[in-house]
């Protein structure tokens, strides 16, 4: 089992920062990558970012976030970070971190590849 806790949600203005956390405890050395998603209302959770424990190697979604959001870990910390900036309204959603194993080509993109979710943080952005 692993656990996830999320942190660093809030209100921030559009063009605002936020730095997201997720806290991974127990069998870590399960799971190959983290993935942040988001679920704005009223519409499907979606994939945002992914990371490789080992290599580091990064994955975003295209257009919507890349160039804005940055995925990074602190593998002493067992921790993953979503830093992201110029922030905008559509950004408004709950993000879940989530931690998968899966060799499967893209697997890190695709919600049933990941095992374990943390319970999720607000983030709303004003206008």
């Amino acid at each position: 089992q692993v656990q996830l806790v999320e942190s660093g949600g809030g209100l921030v203005q559009t063009g605002g920062s936020l730095r997201l956390s997720c806290a991974a405890s127990g069998r870590t050395s399960s799971a190959n990558y983290m993935g942040w998603f988001r679920q704005a209302p009223g519409k499907e959770r979606e994939f945002v970012a992914a990371i490789w424990w080992s290599s580091g190697s990064t994955f975003y979604a295209s257009n919507s976030v890349k160039g804005r959001f940055t995925i990074s870990r602190d593998s002493a910390k067992n921790t993953v970070y979503l830093q992201m900036n110029s922030l905008k309204p559509e950004d408004t959603a709950v993000y879940y971190c989530a931690a998968g194993s899966s060799y499967s080509d893209y697997a890190y993109r695709r919600e049933y590849e990941y095992a374990y979710w943390g319970q999720g943080t607000q983030v709303t952005v004003s206008s």
